[in-house]
C-alpha cells in the first residue's frame, strides 16, 4: 500500500497553492485501488466541481512528473478521487473537532480504550490539547486522544443541516429543467 504521509507531502503543497486546506488524504481498495483526496476553503469548507477539477489536474500533473523522474510514490495502477468532505465530513485534523464542536459525531478508536470502548457516539464537547472531548447520549463525558483515534465523521442531523450553508444554488434551475426534459423524452419515446 502507498505510503500516506509522503502523498499528503507531496498533495498538500498542490492544495495550498489553489488556497485550499488538505482534509484528508486516504488510499482505499485492493481489486481497484483509489486514492482520496478531500479538501476544502477555507472561508466555505466547501469546494466546487471546477475547483475538484483544478486540484485533480495538479496533482495529476504533479504525480506524473513524479513518476517520469523514476520516483513513483504509487507504484500499481490506481484511481485519483478529489472531493469536498461533505456534510457528514471525515473529522482528521484537531481543528476539525474545534470548529464542529456541539454537533454529533462517531468516533472509533485503533484500539479499545481502558474503559474497554472502541466507539463512540455524542455531541463533541471540545478539544484540551490533543483530547478531545465527547458527551454520548447518555450524557456521559468521554475524553479521548487525538492520537488514539482511528477515524471520526460527523452525523448528518437537522442541526448539521442548518450550520452548513452550500456555496450556490446556481444553475440548479438548469439542471432541473435538463432533468424534465429527458424526463418528458422518456416518455413520449
Amino acid at each position: 500500500m502507498a505510503d500516506i504521509a509522503a502523498l499528503t507531502d507531496i498533495i498538500e503543497p498542490e492544495a495550498k497553492a489553489l488556497g485550499f486546506a488538505l482534509v484528508r488524504v486516504k488510499m482505499f481498495g485492493d481489486s481497484d485501488p483509489t486514492l482520496q483526496v478531500m479538501a476544502e476553503r477555507p472561508d466555505t469548507r466547501q469546494l466546487t466541481i471546477e475547483d475538484c477539477a483544478d486540484l485533480s489536474r495538479r496533482i495529476s500533473d504533479r504525480l506524473d512528473a513524479l513518476e517520469e523522474a523514476g520516483k513513483d510514490p504509487i507504484d500499481y495502477a490506481y484511481r485519483l478521487e478529489v472531493s469536498s468532505p461533505g456534510i457528514d465530513r471525515p473529522l482528521t485534523r484537531i481543528a476539525d473537532y474545534v470548529d464542529w464542536t456541539g454537533h454529533e459525531a462517531r468516533i472509533t478508536l485503533a484500539e479499545k480504550n481502558a474503559d474497554g470502548r472502541k466507539a463512540f457516539k455524542g455531541d463533541l464537547a471540545g478539544v484540551d490539547g490533543q483530547t478531545i472531548v465527547i458527551v454520548d447520549t447518555q450524557g456521559v463525558r468521554h475524553e479521548l486522544d487525538f492520537a488514539a483515534i482511528d477515524d471520526a465523521k460527523l452525523v448528518m442531523t437537522d442541526r448539521l443541516i442548518a450550520a452548513t450553508v452550500p456555496l450556490s444554488a446556481e444553475g440548479a434551475e438548469e439542471f432541473e429543467d435538463s432533468e424534465d426534459a429527458s424526463d418528458d423524452a422518456q416518455v413520449e419515446g
